[in-house]
């Protein structure tokens, strides 16, 4: 069961797993979970998560979620690259306005994604390691041939 609740102008989401109940994005919950997912997702310092972290959070103003036409292009693209690493998720919405199609953009956070990434084990085989296992004669036979 997954239900949004308004404490003190800050957009929470509860969800219930479990007979547990998990606030994921509201107070200081939210601040360590989507920093940590920042810290892995982007191999950041503490400090630099913490300031993205506060440059979001200042982007959404408390609510669940924000109009992309309402943010500086700079946070923009930000979300983007958030967006990339399925931190944030966008939803688009069409609107008949004067008889024209209208689309708008909404970001939001992704529950699932931040809470993946911020608990996601990391890689126990450095990322260069497969070399290691190709055996000494391909390399030799790389060589004569290049």
């Amino acid at each position: 069961m997954v239900r949004s609740v308004q404490t003190a102008g800050i957009g929470c989401t509860t969800i219930r797993l479990n007979d547990v109940h998990e606030s994921i994005l509201c107070g200081e919950r939210m601040n360590s979970l989507f920093v940590k997912a920042l810290k892995k997702g982007f191999d950041m310092s503490t400090q630099d998560a913490t300031e993205l972290a506060r440059t979001v959070q200042k982007a959404f103003r408390g609510r669940k979620e924000v109009e992309d036409m309402t943010l500086d292009k700079h946070v923009r693209s930000i979300f983007y690259d958030l967006h990339q690493k399925n931190l944030l998720v966008q939803r688009r919405e069409e609107i008949k306005e004067n008889g024209k199609f209208i689309r708008k953009y909404y970001w939001s956070f992704n529950n699932d994604g931040i809470k993946t990434e911020a608990y996601r084990k990391p890689l126990e085989e450095a990322p260069y390691g497969i070399y290691a296992k190709i055996p000494r004669d391909a390399w030799l036979v790389h060589a004569e041939n290049t």
